[in-house]
């Protein structure tokens, strides 16, 4: 069923062919004939479709091969702009971005996301349009809004459910109070669900099919690519693997209510819980010092810095969150055979001093088979690959083509006359949902 305000597509416009568009930015009229196999007046009579409804245009010819020089086409991202919102436990990272995912202005603000989903999303709306508004881009140029939470969504209605470090949320309408406050099309999803995606589209995963983004924070979780699209599992839960219990007959108390779990071990939290009992008990003299002289409480962070000046007993922390994590992500190789495994969240800072152990768990435990083409690395994006992934997946789902005619209002909108005795142009019809 269409979201209100959104027609089904009309026969025959070309899907294929603005995804050929798309990936290329610009392609002369002769290799598209070449990819779709179309003949010239069928493909000259979809790129006038396309165009349109405003998202294709000439951009000039190609380099001849002889006889007259091709026609290029391009993508016209500067179409309208999106915004990525991803809010993790301790932050908010917003990004205004064009349809290809470029970020035009970005903005990032402490934040605990234990305040509530009232306080939290009221924070949020404010905060996206005190940046679209200093952005290159006006508010009505907003198509859609991607939203990435550190927690359980149901994907299709865009709901929380039972997240363990987000109280207050349970099966808040996340997606119909953006709806309602934004007037566009709202995507919310798991936010390893929309790093992966960020890391797909603009990271060390681009081009590969099969891996996993690995997001180390104050929890722990998955996302997984699947033949080159985002695995969400039937009710949208794939990739929690932060509650994998790694420990048997573990007295280690996870935020779940379970024991055991990879996150009670190797989780931000629990590192920042393990610096505090270094500290006290003298473990570490680093952070006993730290402590003494901050008054805490210590984190994850801190852990790093102190194994980064060479203390052992953090150094320790260190390499046993690693072979957790790596004894973790075993079984996922071993069981869905990955080509790429990529290691991002705030824990994932600590780098090479994370990355060996990793490495050496994941190589230990599984299968020749299964690593013979396996890399594992860290990510590149940092923290924009949650924003920009959040971007995309409200791109993606705007560029559909059941959303062609929308585009096609809107264009039409934004080119009409102005309405009699006022000088002004029609007001654009912009879809909800």
């Amino acid at each position: 069923m269409n979201a209100p305000g959104v027609r089904e597509k009309p026969a025959g416009l070309p899907q294929s062919l603005l995804d050929l568009i798309r990936a290329r930015a610009t392609a002369t009229t002769a290799e598209l004939v070449e990819e779709t196999g179309w003949g010239r007046t069928v493909l000259t009579q979809r790129l006038a479709e396309l165009m349109d409804i405003g998202l294709v245009s000439y951009a000039g010819t190609g380099r001849s091969t002889g006889g007259r020089a091709p026609r290029e086409v391009r993508f016209r991202r500067e179409a309208a702009a999106v915004v990525g919102a991803n809010l993790g436990a301790t932050s908010i990272d917003l990004a205004v971005t064009d349809l290809a995912g470029q970020p035009l202005v970005s903005y990032e603000e402490p934040w605990d996301i234990a305040q509530g989903p009232e306080t939290t999303l009221d924070r949020l709306e404010t905060l996206v349009e005190q940046v679209v508004a200093e952005s290159p881009v006006s508010r009505a140029d907003i198509a859609g809004v991607g939203v990435g939470l550190p927690g359980p969504v149901e994907f299709a209605i865009g709901r929380t459910i039972s997240p363990p470090i987000m109280p207050g949320w349970n099966n808040y309408p996340v997606r119909d109070r953006l709806v309602r406050h934004f007037g566009v099309d709202v995507v919310v999803d798991n936010d390893v669900n929309t790093m992966a995606l960020g890391e797909h589209r603009a990271g060390l995963a681009q081009g590969v099919d099969n891996f996993v983004f690995v997001k180390v924070g104050t929890g722990v979780g998955a996302g997984i690519f699947s033949n080159g699209a985002l695995h969400r599992g039937a009710d949208g839960a794939a990739g929690d693997i932060g509650h994998i219990a790694v420990e048997g007959g573990s007295t280690v108390l996870c935020r779940c209510g379970r024991y055991g779990c990879l996150e009670a071990y190797a989780g931000g939290a629990a590192l920042a819980r393990q610096a505090q009992e270094a500290a006290e008990s003298g473990q570490s003299k680093y952070l006993a010092e730290l402590l003494r002289t901050s008054g805490g409480p210590l984190t994850a962070e801190d852990i790093t810095r102190a194994a980064s000046a060479g203390d052992p007993a953090c150094l320790q922390l260190l390499h046993q969150a690693a072979w957790r994590l790596g004894q973790a992500m075993s079984g996922c190789v071993n069981f869905f055979n990955p080509s790429l495994l990529v290691f991002g969240g705030g824990v994932s800072r600590a780098g090479d001093l994370l990355l060996p152990g990793i490495r050496q768990a994941v190589l230990e435990l599984s299968l020749p088979l299964a690593t013979r083409n396996l890399r594992i690395d860290m990510t590149r994006l940092g923290d924009t690959a949650g924003t920009i992934g959040a971007a995309f997946a409200v791109i993606d789902r705007l560029l559909r083509a059941d959303r062609f005619e929308w585009w096609a209002d809107r264009t039409a909108a934004r080119i009409a006359p102005a309405r009699p005795g006022t000088g002004r142009p029609a007001a654009p019809h912009v879809a909800a949902g």
